[in-house]
């Protein structure tokens, strides 16, 4: 297939995950074309370059009238699997309820814990796949899927099992975390979180470690949650049972998650809201990466977001991720996400691009084959109807992705004719 007429290709090209001022790389090639086969980028350049080689004289040609074209966004922190919403909630929150006076109630997470566990597989499934199809037409093409909200043997297994299911029945990638660390379910809390973390350890870990159901293992470290030495305790048995280390980290206190999360060679801690001078040093310093979730800070009316600028000038790897959940960040809009951190966080529209692609590709450990566009590179990728890049974090609230590609396939067209 020959990709041509865009009036910009952001490639992204280069090794590795970006610091500081490389953020703003793009690696833009203006009136440029990429040459797919076989579900890999073969050749990408100038439009003439390209159009000029023997391969696509006889290639299917889709010309995208001067749109823009990027790799297809890598969202590395989603709740995907819930069984409703939690709109009961918003309106408390509006009123001024705090996140953890809603969770007192018998809100919050341990609301859609109640909510998942009554829900068949089916309901959820069906759910699932109608989100998938809402992440291709914002042009995200793999995300990260969390566990968390089922919180026994039977129900957080189920939705590891969903993601597998999920993945043979669609083709956005999902790769999948462990989060039965999410809070203490509330048959525990009488008994102690001690007795909780027991079944997280065995049988929970062990299985999902022996059957392979997730290469991460994620705990919410919060007031409310767990702690530190909690944390500790379940990530290390994680990474015993081959579960690379996520934290949720530093969002409604400062517990030195994030610090943690260094120490164990963590692929990322999230959120970091409440960070300090200390935390921004070990994770300058580190291969660790920094997901920010504005989505959830806008979603719950905070004012404090996380130091962004502070983070890229300090050299910490920077990704961005909507946090797609039903309570704190129900959106799966990546170029929602992009217009947050651009106005709240202070990024660029290039630095923020770079954080939502090729960035988090590395934070899934995914950077050799996603989030740029490169040569034997998997053909991921999302065409915007602007003319410039910038103007998709500009257009807050609207969609302009024009057309979104998993592997070579076209699995969202604005204009059907092009599928």
């Amino acid at each position: 297939m020959l990709i041509t007429g865009a009036s910009q290709v952001l490639t992204l090209r280069g090794r590795g995950a970006r610091r500081g001022k490389a953020l703003s790389n793009l690696g833009i090639i203006k009136d440029g074309a990429l040459l797919v086969r076989d579900g890999l980028i073969a050749a990408v350049g100038p439009r003439a370059k390209i159009e000029a080689l023997p391969q696509a004289k006889s290639a299917e040609k889709v010309d995208l009238g001067g749109r823009v074209v990027l790799p297809g966004f890598v969202d590395s922190h989603t709740h995907l699997i819930h069984a409703a919403s939690r709109a009961e909630e918003y309106e408390l929150k509006i009123a001024g309820a705090s996140y953890e006076e809603i969770a007192r109630k018998g809100g919050g997470i341990l609301n859609s814990v109640n909510k998942l566990r009554a829900a068949t597989s089916e309901e959820l499934e069906e759910r699932a796949l109608a989100a998938l199809e809402q992440f291709a037409a914002y042009g995200t093409t793999t995300i990260e899927a969390k566990s968390g909200y089922g919180l026994n043997v039977e129900s957080e297994l189920k939705i590891l099992f969903l993601h597998s299911k999920l993945q043979a029945k669609q083709p956005i990638e999902i790769i999948s975390t462990f989060l039965g660390a999410h809070v203490v379910p509330e048959e525990f809390r009488a008994r102690g979180a001690e007795r909780y973390i027991a079944v997280v350890i065995e049988p929970l870990l062990r299985e999902v470690g022996k059957s392979k159901l997730a290469e991460f293992c994620d705990v919410f470290c919060d007031r409310g949650a767990f702690t530190l030495e909690q944390t500790r305790q379940i990530l290390e048995e994680g990474k015993r049972q081959g579960l690379t280390p996520r934290v949720h980290a530093e969002q409604l206190t400062r517990t030195g998650a994030a610090q943690l999360a260094v120490r164990l060679s963590a692929a990322s801690c999230d959120h970091l809201e409440q960070i300090n001078s200390s935390d921004l040093a070990a994770l300058a310093k580190s291969d660790t990466a920094a997901t920010l979730l504005p989505g959830c800070d806008f979603h719950l009316g905070l004012k404090q977001y996380a130091p962004a600028r502070k983070l890229i000038e300090a050299g910490a790897i920077v990704v961005l991720a909507t946090d797609y959940n039903p309570g704190t960040s129900p959106t799966v809009s990546m170029p929602m996400i992009l217009s947050l951190a651009c106005t709240q966080l202070r990024m660029t529209p290039a630095e923020a691009i770079t954080a939502a692609t090729i960035n988090a590709a590395y934070s899934l450990g995914r950077e050799k084959q996603l989030g740029s566009l490169e040569v034997d590179k998997l053909a991921d990728l999302a065409v915007f109807e602007v003319a410039d890049y910038r103007e998709i974090p500009y257009y807050f609230g609207i969609n302009t992705c024009w057309m979104t590609m998993k592997r070579g396939v076209v699995v969202h067209a604005a204009n059907k004719t092009t599928a």
